[in-house]
């Protein structure tokens, strides 16, 4: 990274660029939560929610949140309960059209799976608009028989990931979650 470029947590003034660019990736899809649902949902952890601040322009974001296994945030409201669990969900990752396919992707989900070491086992996401195959290039095992809400599109996909170094190897996953991979 570039001296003027950093991953960091989520500050209060980057909600509405957050909001901006969640609107920008999820608008033609219908999927698009608003900012008060995105506040809501990096509230409630904080710590493992993050921006891409390239010389303090927010050009991408994560959001994740502690989620119980096989269960989804609502897209159509804000959350409230902090839950205690080792799932850790990654609700969203978005980075500016300018700035695709220059990796900023893959660093925000390296902090994450950083951040989520030791204190969670698994990462969970609903891939939509035809992601699931991208998410399954990283490891991610699919799980059709997660039954989905009608407000994540047609063609989402529950996933999910042991976090690595967490203990919960890809072998074990498999045993105890038996599903095809995508």
């Amino acid at each position: 990274m570039s001296a003027h470029a950093s991953i960091r947590p989520v500050r209060d003034g980057d909600w509405p660029a957050v909001a901006a660019l969640e609107a920008e990736a999820y608008a033609s899809l219908s999927l698009s939560e608003g900012q008060a649902a995105l506040e809501s949902k990096g509230r409630i952890s904080p710590g493992t929610c993050f921006v891409l601040d390239l010389e303090g322009r927010v050009a991408g974001y994560l959001l994740a949140l502690p989620y119980p296994r096989f269960q989804y945030p609502d897209l159509a409201r804000t959350e409230e309960p902090v839950h205690h669990v080792s799932n850790l969900h990654l609700h969203d990752i978005v980075v500016a059209e300018d700035q695709r396919g220059r990796g900023w992707g893959s660093r925000l989900l390296a902090r994450l799976t950083a951040t989520a070491r030791p204190a969670y086992e698994h990462i969970s996401l609903v891939a939509v608009g035809g992601m699931a195959p991208f998410w399954a290039s990283r490891g991610y095992r699919a799980h059709p028989e997660i039954r989905l809400s009608e407000s994540y599109g047609d063609d989402a996909v529950y996933m999910s990931i042991a976090v690595p170094g967490s203990g919960t190897g890809a072998t074990k996953e498999v045993a105890r979650f038996p599903c095809p991979v995508s």
